[in-house]
C-alpha cells in the first residue's frame, strides 16, 4: 500500500471517512436487528484507556496484551525542517488524541488508542554520529526493496483495537506535519488471535499457523537489559526498532505436510511446544536427538537459528502483524536496545533459516524510537534541544 508520492487530501479524507461512517451505520441497522421485540447484543466493554505520556512512549509495552490493528507511516522531513519543534508539536496532538479532546477524531473513541514515534539514522545522526540509532540497517538476502520502502526520517506507529481510528489518527498527525513531512509509505495490519501460554503471558498467530512472538523479553528485568536503551541520557528511555514488510509464499508453505512445517519452525504448530518437549514457553532442547541420531528440533528450524544462545545476542521484543497488501504477507517490527541483536540474528539466520524460504522481503527500516515525554518533556526534546 504505497502512498510515496502524496497523500489524501484533508477534504477528500473527510469526505471517505463519511463514506465508511454511513457504510457502518447502515449495515448497523439489520431487518433483524431492526425488529420490535429483538434484543440488541450487549455492548462490547469499552477498552482501557492507554496514557500517552510516561517515561515511555506507549505502543511497545503497553497495553499488554498489544492491541489487534496497527498502521504505520514511514515519512521524510523536509531538508531544511527542524525536527524539535515538529515532534513537540506531535506530542501535544497524541496526547490530545489519546485523551479524545482533539475534534479530529471525528467523535470516534479514542479506547486503547496508542501512537509511537520513532525518529531515523539521518536525524539520529544530526544530533550525534555515536548515539544508538545512527547505524542504518546492512542489506541482506531475500530483499526486493524499491528506494522509497527503505530507511525513512519518522515513523508514526498507531495502534488501536477498532481499526476505523487508524486513518483517522493518521490524517490529524499528518495535517499537524503539514508539508514539513513527505510520506514514503504506509502499511495496515492486524494481529491474530491471541493464544495463552502461561504464566498470564499470550501470543498472536501469524499468517502461517503457528503461534509468533513466545520468546521475548517479558519480565521487567528482561526489558531492562534487552529492550530499553540505558544512556546517554538524551535517549534514555527509548529503544531501537526494525521494521520490515514481508511477502510470504503461502500457497508453498500450505503445501507442505503438517510434520515438514513444524520442522521449518522447530516447534507444534497447534500448541507452540517446541518438537523437543517441554511447555511451550521454555526454550527448546537444541541437543535432543531421536534414538537413530537425528536431532528433533532441525539444523534449520526457525527457533535453531534465531535462537539468542545460538546467535550469541539480546532478546528481542517482536510483534507480528499480518497484510493482505501490497501482497499477503507479514509486519514485523521488533524493539532492542541494541542494533546487532537484530542485525547478528538475521545475518544468522540468512545462511541457512528453513522460514526465509517463504518470505521476500519489500520494505525495512531502523528507527530510534524515542524516550517517553510529558508536559515538562516534550516528546524528542532531550534528543534535539
Amino acid at each position: 500500500m504505497h502512498r510515496a508520492d502524496h497523500h489524501p487530501s484533508r477534504r477528500a479524507f473527510l469526505d471517505a471517512t463519511g463514506a465508511m461512517m454511513a457504510v457502518g451505520l447502515t449495515a448497523g441497522c439489520t431487518p433483524d436487528s431492526a425488529q420490535p421485540g429483538r434484543h440488541a447484543p450487549a455492548a462490547a466493554a469499552a477498552p482501557t484507556r492507554v496514557a500517552a505520556t510516561g517515561r515511555h512512549q506507549a505502543g511497545i509495552t503497553l497495553p499488554q496484551p498489544a492491541q489487534g490493528n496497527l498502521l504505520a507511516v514511514v515519512a521524510d522531513l523536509g531538508a531544511a525542517v527542524a525536527p524539535g519543534p515538529l515532534l513537540a508539536e506531535l506530542g501535544q496532538a497524541i496526547s490530545a488524541l489519546a485523551a479524545g479532546t482533539d475534534p479530529r477524531l471525528l467523535g470516534l473513541p479514542p479506547g486503547d488508542l496508542t501512537v509511537t514515534v520513532g525518529v531515523g539514522t539521518r536525524l539520529v545522526r544530526t544530533a550525534g554520529a555515536s548515539l544508538p540509532g545512527a547505524a542504518d540497517l546492512p542489506r541482506f538476502s531475500r530483499e526486493r526493496i524499491a528506494p522509497r520502502a527503505r530507511g525513512g526520517d519518522l515513523l508514526i506507529q498507531i495502534c488501536a483495537s477498532d481499526p476505523l481510528l487508524l486513518p483517522v489518527v493518521a490524517a490529524a498527525l499528518l495535517d499537524q506535519a503539514g508539508d514539513r513531512v513527505h510520506e514514503r509509505w504506509r502499511q495496515s495490519a492486524r494481529r491474530g488471535t491471541n493464544v495463552p501460554l502461561g504464566n498470564g503471558l499470550t501470543a498472536p498467530r501469524n499468517p502461517l499457523g503457528f503461534i509468533d512472538g513466545i520468546v521475548g523479553p517479558h519480565t521487567a528485568t528482561e526489558q531492562q537489559r534487552d529492550l530499553w536503551l540505558a544512556g546517554p541520557p538524551a535517549v534514555a528511555g527509548g529503544t531501537l526498532a526494525v521494521l520490515r514488510r514481508m511477502e510470504l509464499d503461502l500457497p508453498r508453505f500450505a503445501a507442505l505436510s503438517l510434520a515438514d512445517q513444524e520442522a521449518v519452525f522447530g516447534r507444534r504448530r497447534a500448541s507452540g511446544v517446541p518438537l523437543s518437549g517441554g511447555p511451550v514457553g521454555s526454550g527448546p532442547d537444541l541437543g535432543a536427538k531421536t534414538p537413530d541420531g537425528r536431532y528433533l528440533v532441525p539444523a534449520d528450524a526457525h527457533v535453531r537459528r534465531a535462537n539468542p544462545a545460538v546467535v550469541g545476542a539480546g532478546l528481542m521484543l517482536r510483534r507480528s502483524y499480518s497484510t493482505d497488501e501490497p501482497a499477503p504477507g507479514l509486519l514485523f517490527i521488533s524493539f532492542q536496545n541494541d542494533l546487532r541483536t537484530f542485525t547478528a540474528t538475521l545475518t544468522h539466520m540468512d545462511t541457512a533459516d528453513a522460514l526465509l524460504r517463504f518470505t521476500t522481503t519489500t520494505a525495512s527500516a531502523t528507527f530510534l524510537i524515542l524516550p517517553g515525554f510529558d508536559r515538562q518533556h516534550p516528546l524528542g526534546s532531550r534528543l534535539f534541544a
